[in-house]
């Protein structure tokens, strides 16, 4: 028997906010998910990104505190050219979410931004420079 990595797990304060923002990149969560304290949406390949509230995880971890402080994960996001890092990053920070890092031409070959969901999450937007 060997385990499988199926799905990322995320808590967010409001879940409203955090699947706006995530249906804004093309995650498909079901109708009527931001009224739920659980939504799952389906990634290529099977994997899985899932919402809970903090009331939820609570429900049966009592004790548990939201972390305090950022930059100890991030989703990445490949878009399919350096021109759709500059767009997506553009409508996300038209749309209010927070920019932390201004596209850019990276060293390593992508054009590379970030942006924080609601709960402060790293999103990173990145693509290939070259061919």
């Amino acid at each position: 028997m060997t385990p499988r990595f199926d799905a990322i797990g995320l808590v967010v304060s409001d879940m409203a906010a955090s699947v706006a923002f995530y249906r804004r990149l093309g995650f498909a969560f079901p109708d009527g998910a931001e009224d739920e304290p659980h939504t799952e949406a389906e990634l290529p390949g099977g994997l899985r990104l899932l919402l809970d509230t903090e009331a939820t995880v609570r429900s049966f971890l009592p004790q548990w505190q939201p972390p305090s402080g950022g930059g100890r994960h991030a989703l990445a996001m490949r878009c399919d050219d350096p021109t759709e890092v500059d767009a997506v990053y553009e409508d996300l920070v038209d749309a209010g979410y927070h920019g932390e890092l201004k596209p850019w031409d990276a060293f390593w070959g992508q054009r590379y931004a970030s942006v924080h969901d609601p709960d402060g999450n790293g999103v990173d937007l990145f693509a290939p420079l070259g061919p």
